[in-house]
């Protein structure tokens, strides 16, 4: 999954059924586990910054024939800094250093007020001072992607207090050490000491997050009884270890001694910066995690065991808003679910092919038994489930020039989840480079339980998350730096994860799934995300209790028994988020066949792929549009 963070980088915020921080995202990075990036893209405003842009006054725009691009791109500039100076992680995401490089920013209830004005002062103002019939082609395409953005973040704002503050998915208790870890750079003593600074005000960020789960509890917002094991879990993770106790270091303190052991600068600095960061670990983020952990203590007894938002008094209209702004398209939850019916369908006919092909002799079951059981499709090692991932990506670079005109201009690692959120978090995702090149992009793979992680799945996850997936995606948008910085670095869920499930069919097509067991993968990854689209309109929709949905998935998917538990875990405190996937890649599949229809012996599959990567992420209908007008002038010329 991309996300997310989804999630820092992108501007479709909030994705408000997150404790107050925006779409991440995510993101998705959502979602921590999902994508780190994509997750803390959702961060709401900082209260240090409360103002809109000072030349955002509005004035007439019927002053020439076609506007000048740079004027609007200086407004889409002015608003991308307003954001930047709201959200300070998401300056370091994009890899930022500045004033502001030691603050987490503002996650309270006035923060996200203030987001949204200044979303809404920004769309008066790009109302007032631009005709959008004046403007060119590519501008209109910017000034209708900001209306979209602000509109989506606009519609989801009322639900905001609706999210659970703390859970396996998007908590910060575990959103921010992962931050710190992965995000934050350490390049001098300037660095290292707003890393300190950043451990030190840890406590203020999870009071007041703690705080506001109380409000919420108090209004009935509780996540079901079973989440607050995770939370509590992964809470005390994060403080074991030295210096909260005796043994080897903790993950933070781990990564601050080894992002300041490597400073060209004198021992006795480092010592001094190692004594810092030890004492903001122990006088801060230790105190802060035992008082979280009493509160989610506390929270646990009241909590009860009903898993759909549609328990919630605005429940129904809630979960209606969450479909829109995931899948950018009016479904109702009962068309996705019959959608999703009739997908599982085509899918299980197109694996009873795969079953005569290897002469299984049984029933379909039987068959999704054998493939997530017997031990002969599993790793016994983590080097060995690696090694398998890195053929892979030999495998994918040599052939993408002749399905890419664009291709990725960023190196991507692979990367095992850190210990302290293995458990929670899901068994891979994806996380962008930093636009600068100061940060590669990262493969994350979840190896803590190697019977989840089939070798069946090993080539259709890493499409999907590498290459011509995810990483492929990201890093043609993050270099598109023609277009706004909103654009540039934003996030649309069924785009993006629409093209990851594409790309996982596209391996297909480039040759890939020789072995029919790995083809057999590749059809338990997208039946997985057909069943989602059954699934989570069954829990949130439907009144499905969690039992109901991991039942259905046993029955009808071939997917393993802890993969199931953690997909219907993640869809219950998620809600529509997972409906994406499916939706965004028949919209490509879709529009693809319209083309190659349209166009004939004139297709060519590396000028489509440009069409749907180079506009950046995108709502469906204007994906379908732009095709459209590609379409269009193939036919002209």
């Amino acid at each position: 999954m991309n996300v997310p963070f989804p999630p820092i980088a992108d501007i479709q915020r909030p994705c408000q059924n997150l404790p107050v921080f925006p779409h991440v995202a995510k993101g998705e990075w959502g979602k921590l586990a999902m994508n780190l990036v994509l997750l803390l893209s959702f961060i709401a405003a900082s209260a240090s910054f409360a103002q809109a842009p000072e030349n955002y006054p509005a004035r007439p725009a019927n002053v020439a024939a076609v506007q000048p691009s740079a004027e609007l791109a200086a407004f889409f500039d002015d608003y991308d800094k307003a954001q930047l100076k709201l959200l300070p992680l998401r300056k370091a995401v994009r890899g930022i250093v500045d004033e502001d490089y030691g603050r987490w920013g503002d996650f309270s209830e006035l923060g996200a007020q203030r987001q949204q004005s200044l979303d809404e002062t920004t769309l008066a103002a790009l109302h007032a001072r631009f005709n959008r019939d004046r403007l060119s082609a590519a501008d209109r395409l910017s000034y209708d992607l900001l209306e979209s953005a602000i509109a989506r973040s606009s519609s989801a704002f009322p639900y905001r207090r609706n999210a659970y503050v703390f859970d396996q998915m998007n908590g910060l208790h575990s959103t921010l050490p992962a931050f710190l870890i992965n995000i934050h750079r350490v390049t001098d003593i300037t660095t290292a000491e707003a890393y300190v600074s950043r451990l030190a005000t840890l406590d203020t960020v999870l009071d007041g997050l703690m705080t506001e789960a109380d409000e919420r509890a108090a209004a009935g917002v509780l996540p079901p009884r079973w989440v607050y094991p995770f939370v509590i879990r992964d809470a005390e993770n994060v403080i074991s270890g030295a210096p909260f106790e005796a043994g080897p270091d903790s993950a933070l303190f781990a990564d601050f001694k080894k992002k300041v052991g490597a400073l060209n600068i004198a021992d006795g600095e480092k010592a001094r910066l190692i004594n810092s960061g030890r004492r903001a670990l122990i006088d801060d983020v230790g105190p802060a995690y035992s008082r979280l952990i009493a509160l989610m203590q506390q929270h646990q007894a009241k909590a009860g065991t009903e898993d759909g938002i549609w328990r919630f008094p605005n429940g129904e209209q809630y979960y209606a808003e969450r479909l829109g702004f995931y899948t950018t398209t009016g479904l109702a939850a009962d068309e996705i679910h019959a959608l999703g019916l009739r997908e599982v369908g085509r899918i299980q006919s197109e694996m009873r092919q795969i079953m005569q092909k290897v002469g299984f002799k049984g029933r379909l079951q039987q068959f999704f038994d054998e493939a997530r059981t017997n031990p002969k499709f599993f790793y016994s090692t983590r080097a060995e489930y690696l090694a398998d991932v890195h053929a892979r990506k030999t495998a994918v670079e040599a052939l993408l020039p002749r399905y890419f005109a664009t291709l990725p201009k960023d190196p991507m690692v692979v990367k095992e989840v850190e210990p302290f959120r293995e458990k929670s978090a899901t068994k891979a995702f994806y996380q962008p480079p930093a636009p600068d090149g100061s940060r590669p992009g990262t493969y994350y793979v979840n190896l803590y339980d190697m019977m989840a992680m089939s070798k069946n799945e090993v080539e259709a996850l890493f499409y999907h998350e590498g290459l011509p997936g995810h990483h492929l995606q990201r890093s043609i948008q993050f270099s598109l730096g023609e277009i706004p910085a909103f654009r540039r670095f934003g996030l649309y869920n069924a785009y993006a994860e629409g093209w990851g499930l594409y790309a996982e069919r596209l391996g297909k097509e480039m040759g890939f799934y020789t072995d029919p067991y790995s083809d057999l993968g590749r059809l338990s990854m997208e039946i997985l995300r057909a069943g989602r689209l059954v699934v989570d309109t069954g829990i949130h929709h439907k009144h499905w209790t969690r039992e109901q949905a991991v039942a259905w998935f046993k029955t009808n998917t071939p997917v393993t028994e802890g993969d199931i538990q953690n997909q219907v875990e993640r869809y219950v405190v998620y809600p529509g988020q997972a409906t994406s996937y499916t939706i965004g890649k028949l919209k490509i599949e879709e529009l693809r066949a319209r083309s190659e229809a349209a166009l004939g012996s004139r297709f060519d599959i590396r000028q489509f792929h440009d069409i749907v990567l180079q506009s950046g992420p995108v709502p469906l209908d204007i994906l379908e549009r732009n095709v459209d007008d590609w379409i269009r002038e193939q036919d002209r010329r």
